[in-house]
């Protein structure tokens, strides 16, 4: 048996009755959680850059989350950019990796859409999906090879995708060959000077993924030996690994976020701040602000892939622990508004985020890597007293999962904007019964 093949069997063979009542549920959360944040997100510059490109291509089958339609794959780039674009998505917290799972949501509501599915068929793909993410992100991660997690993204969502087309075996193969031999992305879209392409990345991801996937259906041939060819997947990206699917086991190891800030940064930002109301700290006292992290949080946030301190963009602010930190000890809040531009720029925040220095510990690396996420925060004030505070994790990670009226409340913080009370509380509705509704029944809530 090979990868290639093992996967397309798994996208086979996985049915809506293998899924646990528990990962139904678990599901179900990360749909609502997921179109809450598109919706917050559907008046942000990017993501009206994204629009006027799709809307400049046509009309077509699929619904674009704030209205109008597009073809399948064009509508899973504007609605995945829009889950994507603020940085409040899910993440899976792998030891060398973290994708976001709920970058494949969107292409599989469209592809749900597309072939007419019902509900069950939804949560059954979007399980696929996840669990073909979480398992190349624990047994084969990129990063430090050079590659963006969306590498694996683009296969994941293909799987999903493949799924409720109703692609047979060898059509699935063919789209996971086209797709991850195809549509392989390079980490510099987070390293050194960020750009907005950062949050649009896995949109494209997710677009190529329904294409490839179409193609596919359509009768294109694509490589069957992806993974363990000669100069494939294992040989070029990866290195070798193994895999062992098992239906809906890896959503329970995705978190999600509570504030708006890098996966990494949520245990820093949710101590950050519960130290500044616990001491009533006046940020004009500090001194310096010091956080000890793991080794993950240290190179991709926190100055290993390029200074963090260079902070003029929301991009820019929203992967710089200096920022975070300073800001959510500042404003003791961590949302949309500490990502304005005006924010960025004020004075207090821009000198504060000088006196923050981020460094990794080898025993929280463990920590983290055993399954927590730990952060020690110290806050040095003028008259010398230093402030300590140590977290094990944050209110939405795996180990402490944010409950339904959680999950409920940020969707209608995230959507009371363009949605009406009454709207809202049918979007809800309509997830939480998703098993009974089809996809049509949700998309037409989401104009």
């Amino acid at each position: 048996m090979t990868t290639t093949a093992e996967t397309a069997d798994f996208v086979m063979e996985t049915a809506f009755d293998d899924l646990s009542a528990d990962t139904v549920d678990e599901l179900k959360k990360r749909i609502l959680d997921s179109l809450g944040i598109a919706v917050g997100a559907m008046g942000a510059e990017p993501v009206k850059s994204v629009r006027a490109t799709v809307e400049e291509l046509g009309e077509g089958d699929c619904t674009l989350w704030g209205g109008g339609t597009a073809p399948p794959p064009d509508a899973t780039m504007l609605n995945t950019a829009s889950v994507r674009y603020l940085d409040y998505m899910d993440s899976f917290l792998a030891p060398g990796e973290t994708p976001h799972p709920s970058d494949n949501i969107a292409a599989a509501i469209a592809c749900g859409e597309y072939a007419d599915r019902s509900g069950e068929e939804l949560l059954t793909a979007v399980g696929v999906a996840y669990e073909v993410q979480g398992e190349l992100a624990w047994n084969a991660p990129v990063r430090n090879k050079g590659w963006d997690h969306v590498t694996h993204t683009v296969i994941s969502a293909t799987a999903g995708a493949a799924k409720l087309l109703g692609l047979d075996r060898e059509a699935t193969r063919a789209a996971v060959g086209i797709a991850g031999t195809a549509h392989n992305a390079l980490r510099v879209t987070r390293t050194e000077g960020i750009t907005e392409w950062k949050a649009l990345a896995s949109a494209n991801a997710a677009r190529n993924a329904v294409y490839s996937a179409m193609l596919a259906k359509n009768g294109v041939e694509g490589p069957t030996n992806l993974f363990e060819g000669q100069k494939g997947w294992k040989q070029v990206i990866s290195g070798e690994f193994d895999v062992d699917y098992s239906p809906g086991e890896r959503v329970h190891d995705v978190m999600t976020k509570k504030y708006v800030a890098e996966t990494y940064a949520q245990s820093a930002v949710e101590g950050i701040i519960e130290l500044a109301e616990r001491e009533d700290i006046d940020p004009g006292e500090v001194t310096e602000i010091r956080l000890d992290t793991f080794a993950g949080a240290k190179l991709i946030i926190g100055g290993g892939e390029g200074s963090r301190y260079q902070v003029e963009t929301k991009a820019q602010a929203d992967h710089s622990l200096p920022y975070m930190l300073a800001a959510a000890l500042i404003d003791r809040e961590m949302t949309n508004a500490q990502y304005e531009p005006e924010r960025i720029q004020r004075e207090d925040v821009q000198e504060l985020l000088r006196k923050v220095e981020v460094e990794a510990d080898d025993e929280l690396t463990d920590r983290f890597e055993a399954g927590e996420m730990p952060a020690v925060v110290d806050v040095t004030m003028a008259d010398g007293t230093t402030y300590r505070i140590e977290k094990d994790d944050f209110e939405g990670h795996p180990n402490n999962p944010m409950s339904w009226e959680q999950i409920q409340t940020k969707f209608h913080r995230m959507a009371e904007t363009r949605y009406d009370e009454s709207r809202r509380d049918e979007i809800v509705e309509t997830v939480l019964q998703l098993e009974d509704q089809d996809v049509s029944d949700l998309v037409v809530l989401l104009d």
